[in-house]
C-alpha cells in the first residue's frame, strides 16, 4: 500500500485553476498583476544596480536593502509568470515536482522576507541609540554571516515541510487546485491522506519565525523611540525617524497581507470568498516587491539623489552607463 501511494505522488499532475467564479475576468485581474510585476522587477533590479556600483551606497543599511531587493524578485518571480500563464494561456498544468520546487521557493523566501527585515529593524537600531559604533558593530563579515544565517534558517525550517508534503498520498492522477500557485495548504487539502502533520508543522513554523521576528522589530523600534524622545532637538528626532520611515513602510506592506492570509484560513475561511483569499495571497508575494523600491526611492535621499545624478547623465555618477 505504500509503494502505491508512492507511485500515486510520483505520478500526481496538478491543474491550478486561479480564481475560482472569476474566470472570466482573468484576463482583467491579470493587468495590474502583470503592471505590478514589471515595476517590481525593474524596481528590485534598478536598487541593485545602484547599491552594486555606487560608493555611497556600501553601508550596512543598502546591504541589507540589497538583500531585502535579491529576496522580492525571487518571491515574486516563483509565482507570478506562472500565475500569468494561467490568466493569459489558460496553462493550467503543474507536475507533482514542479509543484514542490515553487513551494519551496514561495515558503522559503517569504520567510527570508521577514527575516531581512528583522535585521534591517536592528540595522536601524544600532544606527540611532549606538551612531559612532555602527561601522564597527555592523562590519561586512558581520551583515554576510546575518544574511546567511537568515537564509540558512528558512532553508532548514522549510525543507522538511516539503518532504511531508512529498509523501502524502493523492488517490487520482490528476487533481485540481483552486490556487494560483502551489501553496504548501492547498496541495495537501486535495491529498486523501491525514495532513495534521502538514497543519501542525505549518502552523509552527509560522509562530516560530513570524513571532521572533516581530518580537525583535517590537523590541528593536521601542528601544528607537526611547532613543529618539530622549534627543533634545526636534530637527534630530525628525531626522532620527525619517530614517525609519521607509523600513516601516516595507513592513506594513509585508506583514499586512500575511497576517490576512493567516488569520483568514484558520477563522474565516467559510466566510470570504476563496477568490478574495488566492488574490490577496497573489498579493502577499506582490506587494512588497512593488512597493519597496518605489518607497526607498522616494523615501531615501541618497538613492534619490543617485538616481537623479544618473537619469541626468552628470559625471559624478560612479555607476557605469547602461
Amino acid at each position: 500500500m505504500q509503494l502505491l501511494n508512492q507511485t500515486e505522488v510520483t505520478l500526481a499532475s496538478f491543474f491550478l485553476t486561479g480564481t475560482p467564479d472569476l474566470e472570466d475576468m482573468h484576463i482583467w485581474i491579470s493587468i495590474p498583476f502583470c503592471s505590478m510585476y514589471a515595476i517590481a522587477v525593474v524596481g528590485n533590479c534598478g536598487l541593485l544596480y545602484l547599491i552594486f556600483f555606487e560608493d555611497t551606497l556600501h553601508r550596512s543599511m543598502y546591504y541589507f536593502l540589497a538583500m531585502l531587493s535579491l529576496t522580492d524578485l525571487v518571491m515574486c518571480s516563483a509565482s507570478i509568470p506562472k500565475t500569468l500563464c494561467i490568466f493569459w494561456f489558460h496553462l493550467k498544468e503543474i507536475s507533482f515536482i514542479d509543484c514542490l520546487v515553487q513551494m519551496f521557493f514561495i515558503h522559503t523566501f517569504t520567510a527570508m522576507e521577514s527575516g531581512v527585515l528583522m535585521l534591517m529593524a536592528l540595522d536601524r537600531y544600532v544606527a540611532i541609540c549606538y551612531p559612532l559604533h555602527y561601522s564597527t558593530i555592523l562590519t561586512n563579515p558581520i551583515i554576510v554571516k546575518a544574511g546567511l544565517a537568515t537564509f540558512l534558517r528558512a532553508v532548514v525550517l522549510i525543507i522538511p515541510l516539503i518532504f511531508i508534503t512529498k509523501q502524502l498520498p493523492f488517490c487520482r492522477s490528476s487533481i485540481l487546485i483552486h490556487h494560483t500557485y502551489c501553496d504548501q495548504l492547498s496541495v495537501a487539502k486535495v491529498s486523501c491522506g491525514n495532513i495534521k502533520v502538514n497543519i501542525v508543522y505549518g502552523l509552527m513554523i509560522a509562530l516560530f519565525i513570524g513571532g521572533f521576528d516581530i518580537l525583535c522589530i517590537t523590541v528593536s523600534y521601542t528601544m528607537i523611540l526611547r532613543a529618539v524622545v530622549s534627543l533634545s532637538s526636534a530637527d534630530a528626532r525628525q531626522k532620527a525617524f525619517s530614517t525609519c520611515t521607509a523600513h516601516i513602510c516595507a513592513i506594513i506592506f509585508s506583514y499586512s497581507p500575511a497576517f490576512f492570509c493567516f488569520f483568514s484560513h484558520r477563522f474565516g475561511g467559510h466566510t470570504i470568498p476563496p477568490s478574495c483569499l488566492i488574490i490577496v495571497a497573489n498579493l502577499y508575494l506582490l506587494l512588497p516587491p512593488t512597493m519597496n523600491p518605489v518607497v526607498y526611492g522616494v523615501k531615501t535621499k541618497q538613492i534619490r539623489d543617485c538616481v537623479i545624478r544618473i537619469l541626468s547623465g552628470s559625471k559624478d555618477s560612479k555607476a557605469p552607463s547602461i
